[in-house]
């Protein structure tokens, strides 16, 4: 479900059905020893192997994931990782889970203090969701794309953090 061909993200639609091999591939994917995966191999090799296909081949096989690259908050060096996305209207949806953990992801930081991203090859601007109402509705959706984000809200709440969400708009005054 990679898609980052020159500089389109294939959309994707929260509310569109999921079939049974993707929800049950999800279901695994909740689990500890995915957990364990992702942190030892995945999360080190999907950028990689994203960056060499051009966005056609990651880790995440079915789910709809592209390559987010930052600036590093103090080094200003490109960082890039592989996140997990869907559309809410114009905008394209990420979620700083890691695993639900009680830290945020390093790539948050990264946003935070350099909100300018490109998402498989497009540049957008990066908005952290403040609003309640908003985050809400965006986790009912988030929720549909990648089930496993309820137990990562809880568990992260357990350890005292809230996961935050972002909206990337589309810079359409930003070169390809």
């Amino acid at each position: 479900m990679n898609s980052e061909r020159r500089g389109t993200l294939r959309r994707v639609d929260p509310h569109a059905p999921r079939g049974p091999l993707y929800r049950a591939y999800v279901r695994f994917l909740g689990t500890r020893p995915a957990a364990w995966l992702s942190r030892t191999l995945v999360w080190k090799l999907d950028p990689r192997v994203m960056r060499l296909t051009g966005g056609r081949l990651g880790l995440g096989l079915m789910l709809p994931t592209a390559l987010l690259e930052t600036r590093g908050a103090r080094t200003g060096r490109e960082r890039r990782n592989a996140v997990i996305y869907f559309h809410d209207g114009e905008r394209v949806i990420i979620v700083a889970s890691k695993l639900g953990d009680s830290e945020h992801p390093a790539w948050f930081h990264n946003v935070v203090a350099n909100p300018d991203v490109r998402l498989g090859r497009r540049q957008f601007r990066a908005e952290v969701i403040r609003d309640e109402a908003s985050r809400a509705r965006l986790w009912d959706l988030a929720d549909r794309v990648f089930p496993p984000y309820a137990a990562y809200r809880e568990r992260a709440a357990r350890a005292g953090r809230t996961i935050p969400i972002l909206g990337l708009v589309p810079r359409h005054d930003a070169p390809p």
